[in-house]
């Protein structure tokens, strides 16, 4: 794809962006003395912050670039995965909320202990960490290394994503999941304005007809329902497979639910998620048909997944180029520090803190903040590699439906279902004593 060059007032719409993360991270950061400050914000957080991480966390780089990506490709059916997160949300605030605030966990994979044994933690904690870096945030530094590579030139896959990583790794390691939670304000913001932006300039390409954009897309890419026989997303996918995806990534995936576990009451909580919720019902008008629209006026693009950055150097003028790139970089960091600090919450406290429980708040705070960089470096190695596969947001959905079908098994039974697992199989008696 060919290079596209920022004016003057781009760069220094990024570069002020990049100055706003840095002065709040820092003021954070002399709030950050302990583990529960590193790792849950001093269970402070408010509702409005919650609610904008949560929608700035998801909304990645790779949902920006993968989604447009996959509507270019196959059409807005792609959307299934992101208004599915309302209703699941809804189930979060309304079941789930309140069984994590009041056992008082730190982890997802703790409740898990309190429902079965400590060998399920330790399962569920390894595999949330090696979803976080492999998936996660590999696939986050992979799409914004397209971005640099198309903005910069001449910049290789391997050292964009390791100067990504270092950026978002560096304020979270300082502050933690509240200086995590308080740029994910700013980025949601951001990321709001600049994907507004790019939908309306799309749109006024057709010249804000809805009639010519049916007129000259295939009507397989304006149905959300695909019939059984597409290789993509047929509707049984969406009714069945979709919220079995959603609930692991909303409801017990850590890097999503460590926002709730910061939360100062349950009713924060709960309006948190129904914010995310309703926010995620705008991504197929914002993020998702730009890219049906751009298979008209920018056809023939090698790869689905260039299709955004084309976008930005088409249409927008510069100021607006800065502002929208701004928002992607906003969507990467808000993803990368969230799945850094969750893999190294998982660490320090599902293996290392019961393991040497005399460590100090202070210890256990510098060893998180060790793993944050250590999982900093692992994911920029593995992110040159994803480009292997036919698509980004094929690579994250495959890699999850791999992955997360079993632990929403053991979740669901074990919340409504009371003999799920060993101690179901003892009396009532001796399963109160193994506890």
């Amino acid at each position: 794809m060919q290079a596209i060059t920022l004016s003057t007032i781009d760069l220094t719409i990024i570069a002020s962006y990049f100055l706003l993360v840095f002065i709040i991270g820092v003021r954070i950061a002399r709030r950050t003395h302990n583990a529960e400050d590193l790792f849950l914000a001093g269970r402070r957080l408010g509702w409005l912050p919650i609610g904008l991480s949560l929608f700035a966390s998801n909304i990645s780089s790779t949902t920006m670039i993968g989604l447009a990506g996959a509507a270019y490709t196959w059409g807005i059916a792609v959307a299934n995965y992101e208004w599915m997160a309302a209703p699941i949300l809804v189930v979060l605030a309304l079941v789930l909320v309140p069984l994590y605030l009041n056992a008082r966990i730190g982890t997802v994979p703790e409740f898990l202990e309190c429902r079965y044994n400590r060998h399920v933690r330790r399962y569920f904690s390894l595999l949330t960490i090696i979803a976080n870096i492999v998936v996660d945030t590999a696939g986050t530094l992979f799409a914004g290394a397209i971005v640099l590579s198309v903005f910069l030139p001449g910049l290789d896959l391997f050292s964009a994503a390791l100067l990504l990583a270092a950026i978002a790794g560096l304020y979270t390691a300082a502050g933690g999941l509240a200086a995590v939670v308080y740029t994910d304000v700013l980025q949601a913001l951001i990321l709001l304005a600049g994907s507004t932006v790019v939908a309306v300039l799309a749109f006024a390409q057709l010249d804000f007809s809805w009639s010519l954009l049916v007129a000259q897309t295939p009507p397989a890419h304006l149905s959300l329902m695909l019939p059984l026989t597409d290789e993509n997303l047929p509707w049984l996918g969406t009714l069945l497979g979709v919220p079995i995806l959603g609930f692991y990534f909303w409801c017990t995936n850590q890097f999503i639910v460590q926002r709730v576990l910061g939360a100062r009451s349950i009713a924060d909580a709960r309006r948190g998620a129904l914010l995310a919720g309703l926010l995620k019902l705008t991504v197929l008008f914002l993020m998702v048909l730009p890219g049906v629209m751009a298979s008209i006026f920018l056809p023939g693009l090698e790869q689905g997944d260039q299709v955004f950055p084309a976008l930005i150097g088409t249409l927008l003028p510069p100021g607006l180029a800065g502002l929208v790139l701004a928002a992607l970089v906003a969507a990467l960091m808000s993803s990368i520090d969230s799945t850094l600090n969750s893999a190294a919450t998982l660490v320090t406290l599902d293996f290392v803190k019961p393991t040497w429980p005399q460590l100090t708040p202070r210890h256990t705070a510098w060893i998180g903040r060790i793993a944050i960089v250590v999982f900093m470096l692992l994911s920029a190695l593995i992110a040159p590699a994803i480009g292997g596969f036919e698509g980004l947001f094929h690579y994250l959905q495959t890699a999850l439906a791999f992955l997360v079908p079993p632990v929403v098994v053991i979740f669901l039974f074990g919340l409504f279902w009371p003999r799920a697992g060993w101690a179901g199989m003892l009396s009532p008696r001796h399963a109160s004593s193994r506890r």
